[in-house]
């Protein structure tokens, strides 16, 4: 993607920041979709990260406008149109930020509430397939991250979190829900790979450059700049490797499409050696880092600015 050579530059002493497109959360698309009558056939909002627009319609978003998909979701289940919000835009220390929130999306058929979906606010660099037809594979309908050349010292960003850290853990699929104990920090991760695609289309990835980072607590109002070092090579090997930090594999796995149009897992197979180029990143900020349909009911993360240091 060529948005990148847009992005404009600032220095600061030694150091050079890059803005990520629309990562001051000034600009939004805003969505109107409206229900299947058995749900009510209300008009609902969604809200996009990119090109200030205003839609109408039950339409899929042409996300090639932006960088940044999020979990805000149109659904389209056996005919049924169902929506849901956990990403909104919301007032920051200098104009607009994005609040991410951790909430049920709830299906209420003739005045019944029999589906109750958990869901974490989450932006990530990519694009969403829409509208989305089933629950089984949530990250299938996900196009992770950006062709990317570049290796930037840190991401930096500000944000404010309000994490309740009650021990409660709910996990919310469809017609059940239930609780266990646990936490659920919110994450910023910043990742990225060397890619390549086999004979068969698979898509293989090595982890070339690694900042992930956990939030475990509430913050007292916004916390400005805060940076989190790009570790190159072998995470493991670092004096702050956490096992969040580790390869993204199992469960936790994440889709590309291919040069065929084939949606395929990205198989990040291995640490990158010294000098291995960079040929895509993957970012994602999330109020939650359970994985799909668990989380800390609550969590709210707030963020803002979201810049490159070189």
């Amino acid at each position: 993607m060529t948005i990148f050579v847009v992005l404009s530059a600032l220095t600061a002493f030694s150091q050079r920041y890059e803005k990520v497109p629309f990562g001051d959360f000034e600009q939004w698309a805003v969505r109107y979709i409206t229900e299947s009558q058995i749900l009510g056939g209300n008009e609902r909002t969604l809200y996009v990260v990119g090109p200030t627009d205003t839609l109408r319609g039950n339409l899929a978003y042409d996300y090639s406008k932006t960088i940044w998909a999020s979990s805000n979701a149109y659904a389209k289940v056996a005919g049924v149109v169902k929506t849901s919000t956990n990403v909104t835009p919301d007032r920051g220390p200098t104009g607009r930020c994005a609040k991410l929130a951790t909430q049920y999306a709830s299906c209420k058929v003739v005045g019944l509430v029999n589906i109750k979906v958990l869901a974490a606010g989450s932006i990530y660099w990519g694009k969403m397939f829409e509208p989305i037809t089933g629950v089984s594979a949530p990250y299938g309908f996900m196009d992770w991250g950006l062709p990317f050349t570049k290796q930037p010292k840190a991401l930096v960003l500000n944000y404010k979190s309000f994490i309740p850290n009650t021990g409660k853990l709910v996990k919310g699929t469809t017609f059940r829900t239930t609780e266990f104990e646990g936490y659920d920090p919110a994450e910023i991760l910043f990742v990225l790979q060397y890619r390549w695609e086999d004979e068969k289309g698979n898509v293989h990835a090595k982890r070339v450059g690694t900042a992930v980072y956990h939030i475990t607590k509430s913050s007292d109002g916004w916390v400005y700049d805060f940076r989190v070092p790009v570790i190159y090579g072998d995470a493991r090997k670092s004096a702050g490797y956490q096992p969040y930090m580790d390869l993204i594999t199992g469960e936790r796995s994440m889709y590309a499409v291919n040069s065929k149009g084939k949606r395929k897992v990205i198989q990040e197979e291995s640490w990158a050696e010294a000098n291995c180029p960079v040929t895509h990143a993957i970012m994602m900020i999330t109020s939650g880092s359970q994985g799909a349909f668990i989380g800390a009911l609550d969590n709210v993360l707030w963020v803002d600015e979201i810049r490159l240091e070189y």
